[in-house]
């Protein structure tokens, strides 16, 4: 994993048992000590405490809760995913920069990531609220020797690695809503938005967005979601690190795409219905073309979510808006 000068200097100083003088560090890093120095500066102005003792050295004893890529990379367990980061402050949409660079050719597991969306978006082209320093902002790029009807599969894979994830790090219990919703006790803390660029038979790319409300606090959220959003916060009771979220999550879904990649969708799709909300329970279908009442019986090996209507009859749902109706 090619590293930065700034990565490494972070990885060094993380160990905060051990002292690293600055003459060790400019040795390891292969600059001067004036430079390192400089490096630890920059470090402090981005939020790190950065403990100095004469005789010792330096040594990290608080890390900021940010995005920047030595705090993802640090620790991060991936042969692909992560290894290249694009990290800005503040952008439009990390969808949109993410067909650019896939487009350029970024190599697979490239991750675009921000502290901000001004102008996030979710399925059906809807408004994604990403307020500054709150959650977590990201595209993956993957490439897939799939056929492009298959893609939609890998949207519920994306929602398997985030569940997961957001279990090991916070132990809060989440669940998916078909297709791209996941849930914390009924209230949305996550989107997941996969896009395409294919041809007729082979795609090209497939870029997986991945909004979560992380450290939102309930009164961020505009009133007309207020009462049906919330974040991993809210629902643990503690500030999560964002950079640990998202290692844990490139970790699980790189693991879940070399299952598939070699066993196929059946054993995500296992996986996937362990952490459904909707499957056995009766729910609202709202298509294009209507509305359908019925139960959540499973998904196809497509990804197609079945529902039986009160007559029997059983439906495929290909796309379409799904609600749960809160039990009494």
């Amino acid at each position: 994993m090619a590293t930065t000068t700034r990565e490494r200097l972070i990885s060094l100083l993380s160990d905060t048992n051990e002292y690293k003088s600055g003459q060790k560090l400019s040795e390891v890093l292969g600059c001067s000590r004036t430079a390192v120095w400089k490096h630890i500066e920059e470090l402090r102005k981005e939020g790190y405490i950065v403990e100095a003792v004469q005789k010792k050295g330096y040594r990290i004893t608080t890390r900021p809760n940010n995005l920047i890529p030595g705090e993802i990379k640090h620790q991060l367990d991936t042969k692909k995913l992560g290894h290249e980061i694009h990290y800005e402050e503040s952008v439009a949409s990390t969808q949109e920069i993410a067909h650019q660079h896939a487009l350029k050719g970024a190599p697979e597991g490239s991750i675009v990531i921000a502290d901000e969306q001004t102008s996030g978006r979710g399925r059906l082209g809807r408004a994604w609220h990403s307020p500054k320093r709150s959650g977590v902002w990201m595209s993956v790029i993957l490439r897939p020797n799939i056929p492009p009807q298959k893609a939609p599969q890998l949207t519920l894979l994306a929602a398997v690695s985030v569940v997961q994830g957001i279990e090991e790090v916070t132990g809060v219990d989440a669940q998916i809503k078909w297709p791209n919703d996941i849930l914390i006790d009924g209230k949305k803390v996550v989107g997941i938005l996969t896009e395409l660029q294919a041809e007729a038979d082979r795609v090209n790319s497939v870029i997986i967005g991945i909004g979560i409300n992380v450290n939102t606090p309930i009164e961020a959220f505009p009133d007309d979601i207020a009462t049906i959003a919330t974040s991993l916060k809210i629902a643990s009771g503690k500030e999560v690190e964002r950079a640990y979220l998202v290692r844990a999550i490139l970790e699980k879904m790189e693991k879940l795409y070399h299952l598939y990649l070699d066993h196929g969708f059946a054993p995500i799709k296992l996986l996937w219905e362990g952490s459904a909300a909707s499957l056995g329970k009766r729910v609202r279908v709202r298509t294009i073309t209507g509305e359908l009442y019925g139960n959540a019986q499973g998904i196809t090996e497509e990804g197609v979510l079945l529902v039986e209507d009160d007559e029997g009859t059983i439906h495929r749902v290909y796309s379409a808006d799904i609600d749960i109706p809160r039990e009494s």
